[in-house]
């Protein structure tokens, strides 16, 4: 067995194969015996796979599924698996195409069950083995199983100071030089610790506590950004505010009064929109949108394609900014249908005149990838990950002389802090990014 597995934990494995053809069913499991792992169940359809699955004296942590089976498919096991509350891990095997496995993949990540990948027929134990590294390194992939929380608690936690902002830089891909960073909001909760926002914007959304929330979240990134100015550094600001905040006609009235008191000029100010639900009065919301673009702020739209953005708020939402979502950046460079839904979302908005930032960054081979199509700005861990206040001056240092070494060797550092502390502040506002990561 290879000796970067981890042999206690592998031959602790209980495993259950699931195929309708006999012959992989031997081939499978003999390449988990090869490999360690002693307790391995066959079975040769879904239902006796359920069966199997009930009857088993010891927890299975491991199920190999084939997708493509006669009376029960794979995705119907699954189903069964979700109703079962499955605490394992799943490797999908099919004799289908890559895009059939990675939709199923999503299928499984979205039932809270633990994906470890996919293999494609015939497998080998080549293929199978990396898979089976994550068992014995134990770096499964479980998607996060997401606590309810109560409106009661959330507004102790935005009146008690449970609330923080981090922030995280977007750079320019041609200069390096810093654009502006983005503040995201956390909840460090008494009992829980770290909680995402996921958890808690819609939470304040649906109970008429996302203006306390987003009130909170600009007075610190304000008085942050103050501080920021008293050490000759104006940086640019990103602030995500929730789509909430749109229906209503006093919005851009006050939004604008607060902006002008702390000193920061309109135009200076990008709001992102992005519709993760739909409008509550379109009306409202477009009437609002016009006003902000008539006071001279700049207006975003954000993860076009993922929510409820579309080509209808393009031709009607006079946007000058386009972020492009995660899911068609990651990887992208390697991914060819992912790489075509990136270049087609740049083209669409560089044929619109309008400035392209990538989101999900995560590699250099991403930042390459997106920099070679000529996109305009990146944002992701590659970069930085999001960060306290008063680190960001550092970073910005440490981020110069990396452009310099690294990325962008033809590029002088000594312009990125004097640029990043000319320009002006930049808000964003919108909804789904909200929920994800403010």
């Amino acid at each position: 067995m290879n000796q970067e597995i981890n042999s206690t934990v592998i031959a602790s494995i209980n495993a259950l194969v699931i195929d309708d053809d006999a012959f992989m069913l031997k081939i499978m499991q003999r390449i988990l015996n090869v490999n360690g792992i002693a307790n391995v169940t066959c079975c040769e359809s879904g239902q006796s796979g359920l069966d199997a699955l009930k009857q088993a004296q010891e927890k299975v942590d491991l199920i190999l599924l084939d997708l493509n089976m006669p009376e029960m498919d794979g995705i119907q096991f699954v189903r069964q698996l979700d109703s079962e509350h499955f605490k394992g891990s799943i490797i999908l095997i099919s004799g289908e195409d890559e895009r059939m496995l990675i939709s199923a993949e999503k299928l499984v990540a979205a039932r809270h069950i633990g994906i470890l990948g996919h293999l494609q027929k015939p497998v080998t134990q080549e293929a199978l083995l990396p898979l089976l590294k994550q068992l014995g390194s134990q770096t499964i992939f479980v998607p996060l199983s997401l606590k309810t929380y109560s409106a009661e608690s959330l507004a102790t936690a935005i009146g008690g100071g449970q609330l923080f902002n981090t922030y995280q830089p977007i750079v320019s891909l041609k200069t390096g030089k810093l654009s502006c960073v983005e503040v995201l909001v956390r909840w460090n909760h008494p009992t829980d610790g770290l909680v995402g926002p996921d958890q808690f914007i819609p939470v304040a959304e649906d109970n008429n506590l996302i203006d306390q929330l987003a009130s909170v979240v600009l007075t610190e990134a304000l008085e942050q950004h103050k501080k920021w100015q008293e050490m000759s550094l104006h940086i640019p600001m990103a602030i995500n505010v929730s789509m909430e905040n749109l229906a209503s006609l006093e919005f851009a009235d006050n939004f604008s009064k607060i902006m002008v008191d702390a000193g920061l000029l309109t135009k200076d100010i990008t709001l992102e929109i992005t519709e993760s639900r739909a409008m509550k009065d379109p009306m409202i919301t477009l009437d609002t949108l016009a006003r902000l673009r008539l006071k001279r702020f700049v207006l975003s739209i954000d993860d076009f394609g993922t929510g409820h953005s579309s080509l209808a708020q393009l031709r009607d939402i006079p946007f000058d900014e386009f972020k492009i979502d995660r899911s068609f950046v990651t990887g992208a460079w390697a991914d060819k249908r992912i790489g075509v839904m990136f270049e087609t979302s740049l083209n669409l908005a560089k044929r619109l005149s309008m400035k392209v930032v990538a989101e999900g960054i995560e590699s250099e081979k991403d930042w390459e990838f997106v920099r070679s199509a000529q996109c305009d700005y990146a944002q992701g861990y590659f970069i930085a990950k999001p960060m306290a206040g008063d680190a960001l001056p550092k970073w910005l240092s440490a981020w110069g002389e990396r452009v310099r070494r690294e990325l962008l060797p033809e590029t002088n550092t000594a312009t990125l802090t004097i640029k990043a502390s000319k320009q002006g502040t930049v808000l964003i506002i919108e909804d789904h990014e909200f929920q994800r990561r403010i």
